[in-house]
This record gives C-alpha cells, sequence and structure tokens, in this order.
C-alpha cells in the first residue's frame, strides 16, 4: 500500500507551493467558504499546515492513518474540528477542509500520469481512499467535539437550574424545577451539601413545586439528598406536594419516613422557623400609630357660642 503514499510524496515534493496555493484559493472561491466565521488568513495557515503535516507522513509509507506516523495529522485535525465546532460549522463544513483537497490533488495526478490511464486510475483511486479516511476521521473527531459541547452545557443548565438560596440565617431553599434524575440528583445534592458546608444551616427546605411528575425513581433520590443533608448536620422540608403527587406516592406506596413535607413553600418556611425558635408576625405598633395619626389629622367640629 506505499504506491499511494509515494505518488503523493513525490507530488508534493515536485509542486507543494503550488498545490497548496491552488487548493487554498478553490477554498475562497467555494460557496461554502464561510467568511463570517474564519478569516482568510487563518484558513490559508489551515491548509498549509495539514498539507506539510501529509507529506511528512506519507513519507513513512503507509496509508494506515491510525499509525503512529500519522499522529502529528490526526492531532491537528482533532484541534480543527474542536475549533470549528466552536465556531458553529457544520460536520459537512469540517469535512470539506480535507474533501475539498481531492480536486486539486486529481488535476496533478492527471497531469502526472500523462498519457497513462492505468497509473492516473491508481492514481486518483489510491490517493481519493486516503482522503476519505482523513476527512471521515475529521467528521468522528468533529461529533466528539460537539458532544463535549454538548455535555459540558448541560451540566451548566443543570448547575443553573438548581441554585440553593439562603432563606434565613439558617434555612436555605433548593427549588428543583423539571425531571429529577440520577444525574441530575448527583448535582442537585452537591450543591445542597456545600451551601450547607458553608452556611452552617440546620434546616433545607427542599421545593418540587416545579417537578411535573413523581415517580418511584424521583422519590428516592429525593430521600438520598434528605438523608445526605441529615449527615452534614441539616433537616430537610419537602414542599410543594400537590394533591396529584400526594395520591402518586400513596399509590407507589414510598415511605417518606419521618421527612416533613408541606404543600407550599411558605408553609415550610413557617415550620423552619418555629424550629428555631422564630416567628413572622405584623407590625401592629405601626399600625396603631397610623391610625393615632390619622384621628389627630380630623377636622374639629366647633359649637357656636
Amino acid at each position: 500500500m506505499a504506491q499511494d503514499t509515494n505518488l503523493l510524496r513525490h507530488l508534493l515534493e515536485q509542486d507543494g507551493a503550488g498545490i497548496v496555493q491552488r487548493w487554498i484559493e478553490s477554498q475562497l472561491a467555494s460557496a461554502g467558504f464561510r467568511g463570517d466565521r474564519i478569516s482568510r488568513a487563518e484558513l490559508a495557515e489551515q491548509s498549509r499546515r495539514f498539507l506539510s503535516l501529509v507529506r511528512e507522513a506519507s513519507a513513512a509509507g503507509t496509508t494506515d492513518i491510525q499509525s503512529p506516523v500519522w499522529a502529528n495529522t490526526r492531532q491537528m485535525l482533532e484541534e480543527l474540528s474542536t475549533s470549528r465546532a466552536h465556531q458553529g460549522f457544520s460536520p459537512s463544513d469540517t469535512a470539506s477542509f480535507v474533501f475539498s483537497l481531492k480536486d486539486t490533488l486529481f488535476d496533478a495526478i492527471k497531469q502526472q500520469g500523462g498519457r497513462d490511464p492505468e497509473a492516473v486510475t491508481t492514481g486518483l483511486t489510491d490517493v481519493g481512499g486516503l482522503l476519505d479516511r482523513l476527512g471521515l476521521y475529521t467528521t468522528e473527531a468533529f461529533q466528539r467535539s460537539r458532544e463535549q459541547v454538548i455535555v459540558r452545557q448541560q451540566q451548566e443548565l443543570m448547575e443553573l437550574s438548581t441554585p440553593v438560596v439562603t432563606l434565613w440565617e439558617g434555612v436555605l431553599a433548593l427549588p428543583v424545577i423539571g425531571t429529577l434524575d440520577s444525574a441530575r440528583t448527583q448535582v442537585v445534592m452537591e450543591s445542597l451539601l456545600q451551601k450547607i458546608v458553608e452556611t452552617g444551616a440546620a434546616i433545607a427546605i427542599i421545593d418540587i413545586t416545579g417537578v411535573p411528575t413523581v415517580d418511584t425513581l424521583t422519590a428516592q433520590h429525593l430521600l438520598k439528598t434528605v438523608a445526605a443533608a441529615r449527615l452534614m448536620g441539616a433537616d430537610c422540608i419537602i414542599s410543594g406536594i400537590r394533591p396529584q403527587i400526594a395520591q402518586t406516592i400513596v399509590h407507589l406506596g414510598v415511605d417518606l419516613g419521618t421527612v416533613i413535607t408541606k404543600a407550599t413553600l411558605a408553609d415550610a418556611f413557617a415550620i423552619a422557623l418555629r424550629r428555631l425558635g422564630l416567628s413572622v408576625t405584623k407590625a401592629q405598633t405601626q399600625v396603631k400609630r397610623r391610625r393615632a395619626t390619622d384621628e389627630d389629622e380630623q377636622p374639629v367640629e366647633r359649637e357656636d357660642a
């Protein structure tokens, strides 16, 4: 399988500068060129670097792009795919960087082969196959990069959707919105435990008003979070228990044990304050003072002498 690399190496050594220049010009002239996402100078630099790495790898005489001699080329394609994934390119736009080299190399092969159709056919097949493998590798690298971006965004969204807020000194609230699966439970638990350590809170309210449905798995996740908080020295109150959720929990036979549950966050907050020996009362003094002021300002009727 060294024939194709010998031909490719010969072409690049003989007219490397001309090939890379024609390739760059063809990319800039193509309808798929995204000048809004990548500059001409950056595209030219990537093209020169890629062709230089291909020339170095082809000197080893193997077309196995997974072999060590192609490691630098693979790394360059990984970096290019990651960069273009962040820049908003599509997989086809990214793969076309490699595939667009075909036309330029095919023209060079035809000129090199001259009147030997067999040599031309062999060269086109071998070099085309090599570029196909490199192009597919680029697509795979792009997909891996996009998946990493998606996973990171999901983690960031989970962290943003599970804020732990301080309602009062010693009282935390964790509003849960959306489905509570295993991955999100881990984020919820870590956020809550970290906040308990930072504040030394004695009570944590987990509000599930925003959870659309509660099944056995969701209930188990809640109990795990409650158990973890207790190990950190904080008691938990679950609020947002709607009639439908209460019926579901009873129907499923889920035992919440000694966990206190309330219908609203306000009810849970009131219990938390009582446990801390606190209470909320109306400012009656201000009301009485306002009434007295109003009476003083009323006009006094005078009797005629």
